[in-house]
């Protein structure tokens, strides 16, 4: 596809855009300061309105300086009274954006109704004009960028340390203040210059939706940033492009679309993360507990009959727990699959490799049961609720450990015996176990 030289500038500055508020906006979310950026776009509004009043001039340059002075104003605003009051921060951005944005309107309003400010296209900066980009507004974000690239590389441990843990920075000598003053400062800065290009109603999503995608990706805070400039820039990049190609397409709108299209991708896919992969993991987590379960039942019926090979009838077993018929028989088709449980007729049995496994779940939970009531001191009634949950989440190691601290019961405290038949043998006292 070729593109024009207006379009080659829309993408080359929305590109840029995206990189810079990628970047910044990893910090701000993991500082739960997501909003701020969105606070000082709607403060630097009434900026451009007053700049515009003094000078009656369009110029960008004196636009944006207008902007600019709103923004820092604002991002002062947020802080002084984060600090000095008794308002929460959350409180202070909510504050600050209402009335910034609202006595920017109000001046929009004042400037259309006169007679240099008909035409005075002041809107663009709602909504953004991408368009209007040119070469030098490029090279303006291109230092932009530089600048605040080479910032964060140059205090990047100070900077990480303060986003992850202000108070044990502080406690370590290190300015915490102008270190925050420099973040936000930065993040004035990338709003302002990204004004024209998505406006101040969508600026907030250029800096929170790429770090929002990114976060589910990774657990490092390097990579986090990484990959949430360049999930900016992507999506900055097929906005743009779509928004060339599409005729009456905005470009800021198009770039949101882009970005909260790749934060759906990665809230679904993200391999750790991502809520299919959390359904996976929560589905197989049912499987098992109704598997180890159906086990235990087994144990206990055959344990109560005294008979190991005794088989239990399905509806006794549906009784148990109030399953249902065809989740039982599912449950019951899975373990006979892998050897644990056989059938005959109506009736189901567990193999010797089923009682192996039936027996570890058994013994997790009277270990557990035996553990509050020695060690919490909880009542016998109060026992079994807390240990049907716990007996599936135990690992092997955890319950040699605890059986260890308990030195080995061989009842739990109803009096009933807890299986060693397959349980590792106890390490002799003074062996450095």
């Amino acid at each position: 596809m070729s593109l024009s030289f207006s379009a080659q500038n829309v993408v080359a500055g929305s590109v840029l855009l995206g990189a810079i508020g990628g970047t910044l906006g990893a910090f701000a979310l993991l500082r739960r300061q997501s909003l701020l950026g969105d606070a000082l776009a709607h403060a630097a509004l009434p900026g451009v309105g007053l700049a515009f009043l003094l000078t009656l001039s369009k110029s960008p340059l004196v636009l944006l300086g207008g902007a600019l002075v709103s923004g820092i104003v604002g991002a002062l605003a947020v802080l002084g009274i984060a600090r000095y009051s008794r308002i929460k921060e959350d409180a202070a951005i909510g504050i600050v954006l209402s009335v910034f944005f609202g006595f920017g309107i109000v001046l929009l309003t004042h400037i259309q109704k006169l007679p240099a400010g008909n035409q005075s296209g002041l809107d663009k900066f709602l909504f953004g004009q991408a368009a209007a980009l040119m070469r030098k507004d490029i090279v303006l974000m291109a230092i932009v960028g530089t600048v605040v690239i080479a910032t964060i590389a140059l205090f990047w441990k100070e900077l990480k340390l303060v986003t992850f843990d202000r108070g044990f920075a502080g406690s370590i000598g290190l300015p915490t203040g102008p270190l925050e003053i420099v973040l936000t400062a930065a993040l004035v800065v990338t709003v302002v210059v990204g004004l024209q290009t998505v406006g101040v109603v969508l600026m907030i999503a250029t800096l929170v939706t790429p770090a929002a995608a990114a976060r589910q990706w990774t657990d490092r805070f390097g990579t986090m940033v990484v990959l949430s400039a360049g999930i900016g820039a992507l999506a900055a990049a097929a906005g743009a492009l779509a928004s060339a190609s599409v005729d009456a397409l905005p470009t800021g709108p198009a770039i949101v679309l882009a970005s909260s299209a790749l934060l759906l991708v990665s809230l679904f896919l993200a391999p750790q993360r991502g809520l299919l992969r959390a359904f996976g993991r929560e589905r197989a987590l049912r499987r098992r507990i109704r598997a180890e379960n159906l086990l235990k039942d087994l144990w206990l019926e055959a344990e109560r009959e005294g008979k190991p090979g005794a088989l239990v009838p399905v509806p006794i077993l549906m009784g148990k727990r109030g399953s249902r018929a065809a989740e039982l028989a599912h449950t019951a088709r899975g373990l006979a699959r892998r050897g644990f449980v056989a059938r005959d007729g109506g009736d189901l049995d567990l193999t010797a490799a089923g009682r192996i496994e039936a027996e570890r779940v058994v013994r997790k939970h009277r270990l557990w049961e035996t553990y509050l009531a020695e060690r919490l001191r909880l009542p016998a009634d109060h026992l079994h609720r807390d240990a049907e949950t716990m007996e599936h989440a135990l690992s092997d190691e955890t319950l040699e450990e605890l059986d260890a601290k308990l030195g080995y019961p061989s009842h739990d405290p109803h009096g009933r015996a807890i299986p060693r038949t397959h349980a590792p043998a106890r390490v002799p006292a003074g062996s450095g176990r």
